[in-house]
């Protein structure tokens, strides 16, 4: 949720004028369609072969999250998961807010059966935690609130130094409701996401990288940009059969028991011997040829 604390409110309507001034991160083919479908809240491009890069651009308002910009983001994300060119999804921000939380101006007048009947940001997840991608979010400045639940709900969570995260809805008199409760607590233990959700309390990228909340945390905000392309390029240079797989397996363990998770990784395991591309893979190892081609099949 949108939740700067009291002292950042000046500071954010600054942010948000040079963000205005800044623009988004511009890497090649910057663009507002995917699909042939225009947007109104991000920003798409392919600025690396298989890589697709969805921006929010609210800078206005720090990229707050509302239903409109979710409905984009899903048809986005929707369209390069589907897409035979597309192996790997990065999402970012400005440099300035990832998303400094969720737009309070749309939930504030709602009752509790307004927000109950029609399950209310229960849309904002249901697309990114159904990818068969791997999806990458690329953090810099403000993750708050929502903004910090839609960066965990990525695959690969990359930050920059002065990355700011906080689920500080306590400060608003509610919760998380987002997953912020359950993904924080499973990154960085029980006992530092209650301080952080009971305290409002922020982080920053290099905490967020020594909790183990991001996989790496760069000196700056276009480091971090180009780290996330640059790791779904590598993505997108394996077999997406076996890729699907290992982003599976991996999330099976959040699910499964050990014995059980184990279980499902090796029949896993067995199934992709079936597949063509493990077959040019180990061919490839087999005579030294660092080059396999891949048929995604």
């Amino acid at each position: 949720m949108n939740v700067l604390r009291p002292s950042t409110r000046f500071a954010s309507r600054q942010l948000a004028s040079q963000a205005r001034a800044r623009g988004h991160v511009s890497l090649r083919r910057s663009s507002t369609t995917a699909g042939n479908t225009e947007y109104e809240h991000i920003l798409t491009s392919e600025p690396k072969s298989g890589v697709g890069l969805i921006t929010l651009n609210r800078p206005k308002k720090l990229n707050a999250l509302s239903t409109p910009l979710f409905r984009d983001l899903n048809a986005a994300l929707k369209s390069y998961d589907s897409s035979p060119s597309i192996s790997a999804i990065v999402l970012t921000g400005s440099h300035k807010a990832f998303a400094a939380g969720a737009d309070i101006a749309e939930m504030a007048p709602l009752s509790f059966g307004e927000a109950y009947g029609r399950d209310f940001i229960a849309e904002w997840s249901a697309v990114t935690t159904t990818l068969s991608k791997p999806l990458i979010s690329a953090v810099n400045g403000y993750a708050l609130g929502g903004g910090c639940e839609l960066a965990m709900m990525a695959d690969i969570l990359y930050c920059s130094a002065t990355a700011q995260f906080g689920q500080p809805e306590i400060t608003l008199g509610t919760i998380p409701g987002a997953g912020g409760s359950q993904r924080l607590t499973r990154a960085i233990g029980k006992s530092k996401a209650m301080e952080m959700i009971l305290t409002g309390r922020f982080i920053d990228g290099r905490t967020a990288e020594s909790w183990g909340l991001a996989a790496r945390c760069y000196e700056s905000p276009e480091e971090c940009v180009d780290g996330a392309v640059e790791a779904a390029g590598k993505i997108a240079g394996f077999s997406r059969v076996a890729v699907k797989a290992g982003k599976e397996v991996v999330n099976k363990s959040q699910d499964l028991g050990v014995k059980e998770g184990v279980e499902f990784e090796r029949r896993m395991f067995h199934g992709l011997f079936g597949s063509e591309d493990q077959k040019i893979g180990m061919d490839a190892f087999v005579k030294k040829d660092k080059n396999p081609k891949w048929e995604h099949k």
